[in-house]
C-alpha cells in the first residue's frame, strides 16, 4: 500500500532527521542552512504523502534534499552575478564601475517600490532576511503555493523593469 499517514509520517521524521540534517550539514557547513533544506525536504515528503512508499523513503529523502542543495547553490550563483554584475571579467577594472552599481541600486529600490506590497514583501523575505518559502507561509499565514506565485510575479517584474536576467 502506498502513502503514508501522520502517525507514519512522525515515525519517518524522527528516525530521519538527525541523520538527514548531519548529512546536509556536511555538505552546505552551515546547520541553519542544512536544516532549512531538511525543514523543505520533510514538507514536500508531507504534501507528497499519499503517494510516498514507506519501504523506501530513505533514498526518497536524501535524494529530495539533495536536489534541494543543488537548487540552493545554483540560485546563490544566480543571486552572485545579480548582485555583482560579475560576468567573468575583472569588475575592478569596468570604467565607472561604482557609478554604474550606484544607478542601479537606485533603480533596483524604485522598481521595489514600485512592486505590489504581497509580491515585495515575499521577495524581501526570501532574498534579504533569507526565509524559505515555507517560513514565508507561515510567517504570512498563507500557502507555500500562494509564496512561489509572489515570488514568480516579483521576478518577472524585476527582470521586465530592470531588463536583467534572475
Amino acid at each position: 500500500m502506498a502513502g503514508i499517514n501522520q502517525v507514519g509520517f512522525d515515525q519517518i521524521f524522527l528516525e530521519w532527521y538527525y541523520p538527514l540534517r548531519n548529512s546536509m550539514y556536511y555538505k552546505t557547513g552551515d546547520m541553519q542552512v542544512a536544516e532549512d533544506l531538511v525543514q523543505d525536504t520533510f514538507l514536500k515528503i508531507w504534501e507528497k504523502r499519499e503517494t510516498i512508499n514507506p519501504e523506501t523513503v530513505k533514498p526518497l529523502l536524501y535524494k529530495i534534499a539533495n536536489n534541494l542543495f543543488l537548487n540552493r547553490i545554483e540560485h546563490e550563483k544566480v543571486s552572485f552575478k545579480f548582485v555583482t554584475g560579475y560576468n567573468g571579467n575583472d569588475l575592478s577594472n569596468a570604467p565607472d564601475f561604482e557609478l554604474e552599481m550606484k544607478d542601479f541600486d537606485i533603480r533596483l529600490q524604485e522598481t521595489l517600490a514600485d512592486l505590489n506590497e504581497k509580491s515585495r514583501s515575499v521577495f524581501l523575505m526570501n532574498r534579504i532576511d533569507e526565509l524559505t518559502y515555507f517560513q514565508i507561509a507561515c510567517n504570512l499565514n498563507i500557502s507555500v503555493k500562494a509564496v512561489e506565485k509572489r515570488m514568480s510575479k516579483a521576478i518577472a517584474f524585476l527582470k521586465e523593469r530592470l531588463d536583467v536576467k534572475i
